[in-house]
């Protein structure tokens, strides 16, 4: 697949890099990167040879956040639509909804959280609205040293989107995210690691490498199937009201892995060889 705003590209070891690719805007985000990204995580990194995807941007930025150039709505909705709450929930998905009032951040960043496949930021530069938000779905982040990321909407009149209030104070906690939201300052690499919203720093040239050297050493020789389970436990049993709920989803994913993959993993321990899983990501039982 071709894309006019991003480039996608996967190694032997099915470790994905994507690139956003607008550099003379600074990987400004519009609604053709949007789409396109949205396409990328629904469709490109489920093929079954991807087996994990590291985002990063061209040239000095991550991303500058939303294009605020184009004409009309710069978000792409349509100031026509009147939604009212019963409304709006009920046929989100669809017309004038779906594209008319829905976000278009948080179509891309629910795309990314659905991926069972590890997805690993690599924060090259400048990541301000969008451009932070985004990250928040990926599941690690890494950034260079001359990252700067900012949670700027208080700046521009608008609240945080792409479904951030549910992942920030996941991240950070709830002090630290309406801190950076009340202030919408842009935070430099030290104290984004400080806040716990970076994992590592990386001297600019690094940054990538080591991004893609950790996600390969999340995959290879590992399950896709076992994986994939891991990341949807921890991400619904992290919000769980109840330990027992974990207890359940985390027996049906250890049922399945057991009679699957599980028996070639033990196999393989016992005969002290390295392990042929077979399981797909793009195959998971159901769980809850």
């Amino acid at each position: 697949m071709t894309y006019e705003t991003l480039d996608w590209s996967v190694d032997g070891d099915g470790v994905a890099t994507l690139t956003l690719d607008r550099p003379d805007q600074l990987n400004a985000f519009d609604l053709t990167m949007a789409g396109e990204l949205e396409q990328v995580f629904r469709t490109d990194a489920w093929d079954d040879d991807v087996r994990a995807v590291v985002v990063t941007g061209a040239g000095r930025a991550f991303c500058a956040g939303m294009d605020l150039s184009a004409d009309g709505n710069v978000f792409g909705l349509d100031e026509s639509v009147r939604p009212t709450v019963a409304d709006f929930r009920a046929a989100y998905d669809e017309a004038p909804y779906a594209d008319g009032v829905r976000d278009t951040g948080g179509k891309v960043t629910l795309a990314i959280h659905a991926l069972p496949k590890p997805v690993i930021a690599a924060i090259n530069g400048p990541a301000v609205g969008i451009g932070a938000t985004m990250t928040l779905a990926m599941d690690l982040r890494l950034a260079s040293t001359k990252a700067r990321i900012g949670f700027v909407f208080g700046r521009l009149g608008i609240v945080p989107e792409a479904a951030s209030s549910w992942f920030l104070p996941r991240i950070v906690g709830l002090q630290q995210a309406l801190e950076w939201v009340y202030s919408a300052d842009i935070l430099d690499a030290e104290t984004a690691l400080a806040g716990r919203l970076v994992r590592s720093l990386h001297e600019p040239d690094d940054l990538v490498p080591a991004a893609q050297e950790l996600a390969r050493s999340f995959v290879v020789g590992r399950s896709a199937s076992a994986l994939g389970l891991a990341k949807r436990l921890v991400y619904r049993n992290a919000a769980a009201a109840d330990p027992l709920e974990a207890h359940l989803s985390d027996s049906l994913a250890m049922y399945w892995q057991s009679i699957g993959d599980g028996k070639e993993g033990v196999a393989a321990f016992l005969g002290k060889r390295a392990p042929e899983f077979t399981g797909r990501a793009s195959e998971l039982p159901e769980i809850y």
